[in-house]
């Protein structure tokens, strides 16, 4: 009988574990095809409501829906195998009680095989963090600017310049931590406060226009790749894809109006 050895995916614990040591690598990915091409490099995936805009043209995540999420990190679970997959909970589906949060939550975990969800707020949602933690269910928090409630906040506005505003996120990041969250996510935020944060709590700091200093760092996938045509002006786009892409397709294009088309044993060059 032949052995085979099966990748143990890493799990929310193993994440809380790396708090202080080797940075946490993370990406979002919204299908399996290119989650596949994450998971051998990265630590953990997040399926993020930030697929409405990205991916089905919203204009916030506001109208992202719980099937919608729930589709999408179905697909990313079934295309990979070593990364812990992440799914946001989408806008409506846990403030209006702990109670309906776990519904929602449960929902999520059952549907897609996913290992954890990430939520928006800090104080506001400890109880909901910790209702849902105590029965069995990992959840990352997420703190800082948080797209859920830019209707509320005015707009994409970066955290902690005012210095007056950070006991608030000091309180944020202490109220998610002893909630039970194993990580949390810190975006838009000054540099100063979110290495203060991370030096401050006992769980993991995940950057997103943050700070080098936090524990990780996460990107969505398209705005690294170069395929968002105006990527936040924090993102360090690592290739080009999005020009590949069109020059592809425009090679494609002209090939079929040509009526030229490569036979078995040749490829496009």
């Amino acid at each position: 009988m032949s052995r085979h050895t099966r990748i143990k995916r890493r799990t929310a614990p193993a994440i809380a574990a790396m708090k202080g040591g080797v940075p946490i690598v993370s990406l979002t990915a919204y299908s399996a095809c290119m989650a596949s091409l994450v998971d051998p490099h990265v630590d953990f995936i997040l399926v993020g409501d930030s697929l409405g805009m990205v991916a089905h043209g919203m204009d916030s995540t506001t109208p992202v829906s719980l099937d919608l999420m729930i589709a999408h990190g179905r697909a990313v679970v079934s295309g990979t195998s070593k990364a812990l997959i992440i799914v946001d909970m989408p806008f409506g589906s846990y403030e209006e009680s702990p109670e309906s949060a776990f519904r929602n939550a449960a929902r999520i975990l059952k549907e897609t095989g996913c290992g954890a969800v990430k939520l928006e707020g800090g104080a506001r949602c400890a109880e909901t963090i910790r209702f849902l933690v105590e029965r069995g269910i990992p959840v990352m928090g997420h703190i800082g600017l948080t797209p859920q409630s830019t209707h509320v906040m005015g707009g994409f506005k970066t955290q902690g310049r005012d210095r007056d505003t950070w006991p608030d996120h000091q309180a944020d990041a202490q109220a998610v931590a002893q909630a039970g969250a194993f990580a949390v996510v810190l975006e838009g935020m000054v540099e100063e406060l979110a290495a203060k944060l991370t030096q401050e709590i006992a769980i993991p700091t995940i950057g997103i226009g943050a700070s080098p200093a936090c524990d990780g760092q996460i990107l969505v996938l398209e705005d690294m790749l170069g395929i968002t045509r105006n990527p936040p002006k924090f993102v360090k786009v690592f290739a080009d894809i999005g020009s590949q892409i069109d020059t592809a397709v425009e090679r494609y294009a002209q090939s079929v109006k040509d009526r030229r088309f490569p036979t078995e044993d040749q490829t496009y060059r």
